[in-house]
């Protein structure tokens, strides 16, 4: 008599992590993978390099600069300040009572983006804003006189910063209190001053985790579309305003030159997370 077959049953706690999955299929890994084939897709259906060649113009790898040097000084300024800060409340000498109200306002600031962020700004320190006419009226002091526009590269880095240096308070404050206190005793015994013991022990030990943040916030920045084209608009030639642009009307003349667009952008920025993840596990073995 033939024996029945064993019925395979997944445990009911996967039902939970489905919509994640499901998720995570439709809106990142098929358009990821659309993008991908179409970059590499002749106006034919065919295979080729070409619309990755087309990208040597420059237009587009100015946009790609520009795009670099924002992301790269929004990471670099945020993880300074975004450090300082985290470094004041958790291991330094700021008051207790201030660390958790900040890491509140960082959850909700790291996520205040694209329209309403851009508003804010322009209302506050745009031409017209609340700051300059003050500035302007009561103390003489004409920002735009002096080189400052807030719809600009430098603008748009001051900018991104308000949602960088939150997301690097999140990210470092557990490195931070990862610190062994044991490991500054150690280091005070044997003679080592507050700043021997930052210099040799305690940086040398977040650097992995400063850097790999400061990747993350790269590519945060770097793929911020919203908040660049509600405060710049077209003006500011950047990747992902081309694209935006490209997507809205074929600037560029062909689709899937859009794609190789959006495929080297997909490149940095996965070379930017996948740099983060791997400095975070080597970070870790210290923290543990």
């Amino acid at each position: 008599m033939a024996q029945p077959r064993a019925r395979i049953r997944l445990p009911l706690t996967w039902l939970g992590v489905v919509p994640f999955f499901v998720f995570v299929g439709l809106f990142l890994l098929l358009p990821t993978l659309y993008i991908v084939v179409g970059a590499f897709r002749s106006p034919e259906g065919g295979f080729t390099f070409g619309n990755i060649l087309a990208l040597n113009t420059p237009t587009i790898l100015s946009a790609y600069w520009v795009s670099i040097k924002i992301a790269f000084w929004s990471s670099l300024i945020g993880c300074a300040v975004g450090f300082a800060m985290a470094a004041a409340v958790t291991v330094g000498a700021g008051p207790r009572w201030v660390k958790n109200p900040l890491l509140t306002f960082s959850g909700v600031a790291s996520n205040f983006a694209g329209v309403p962020l851009a508003f804010a700004f322009i209302a506050t320190i745009g031409p017209a804003g609340i700051i300059t006419l003050y500035l302007r009226h009561e103390f003489g002091i004409n920002l735009r006189l002096m080189g400052f526009n807030l719809l600009s590269t430098l603008g748009l880095v001051i900018t991104y910063l308000f949602f960088q240096i939150p997301l690097m308070i999140l990210i470092i404050t557990p490195a931070l209190e990862g610190l062994k206190r044991e490991w500054k005793e150690a280091a005070s015994i044997l003679g080592a001053t507050s700043f021997q013991y930052w210099r040799m022990v305690a940086f040398p030990i977040l650097f992995p985790s400063i850097l790999g943040t400061m990747a993350l916030l790269f590519a945060n920045a770097f793929g911020a579309v919203a908040t660049a084209i509600a405060l710049t608009g077209p003006s500011l030639n950047i990747a992902p305003i081309l694209l935006y642009a490209q997507i809205r009307g074929d600037v560029l003349g062909s689709p899937n030159l859009g794609y190789a667009l959006a495929f080297g952008m997909i490149v940095i920025t996965g070379l930017a997370n996948a740099l983060y993840i791997v400095l975070r596990a080597r970070s870790e073995r210290w923290l543990k």
